[in-house]
């Protein structure tokens, strides 16, 4: 799969454009393979499914950031902490794989999210998910940014 997203390094026709410094103009090309998804993936899942919160989150980098829907945490241990507060607040959480996309900088990852509350009046849910991580430069074994979206988990 290539996926063109929006940069453009540079474009002499553009040079006149006022339009140029527009990030929604900018354009590059990433091409991505479908495969399995990667352990450091899976592991940061089962720490959230299991409630433990360990190792697994090591796959961010110190400072990463995460942006979850409405959440904006920087450091992989306020990203590990916030989504402990969360998932404690009440559900368990059972996260599938669908499909897993890789390319060097980028990771997208498409799957369902079984979530079961401890409330019984609250029926189950498992709404889609879809989460991008950004690698990081420096070491790309580690995730600097992770965007990602659940559900909606009704209507």
């Amino acid at each position: 799969m290539v996926w063109k997203t929006r940069h453009r390094e540079s474009d002499e026709s553009a040079a006149n454009d006022n339009k140029r410094n527009d990030p929604k103009n900018n354009m590059n090309t990433i091409t991505f393979t479908k495969t399995a998804a990667p352990e450091w993936l899976l592991a940061m899942w089962k720490e959230i499914d299991d409630k433990t919160f360990g190792q697994g989150f090591d796959c961010f980098a110190v400072d990463a950031v995460c942006n979850l829907g409405v959440a904006d945490w920087h450091g992989r241990e306020a990203i590990r902490e916030n989504l402990r507060a969360f998932i404690d607040k009440g559900l368990t959480a059972y996260h599938e794989v669908v499909e897993y996309w890789d390319s060097p900088d980028l990771k997208v990852f498409h799957g369902k999210v079984g979530m079961t509350f401890d409330d019984p009046s609250i029926q189950p849910v498992r709404p889609t998910m879809c989460h991008f991580f950004y690698m990081d430069k420096a070491d790309p074994s580690k995730v600097s940014r992770w965007i990602g979206a659940v559900g909606p988990t009704g209507f």
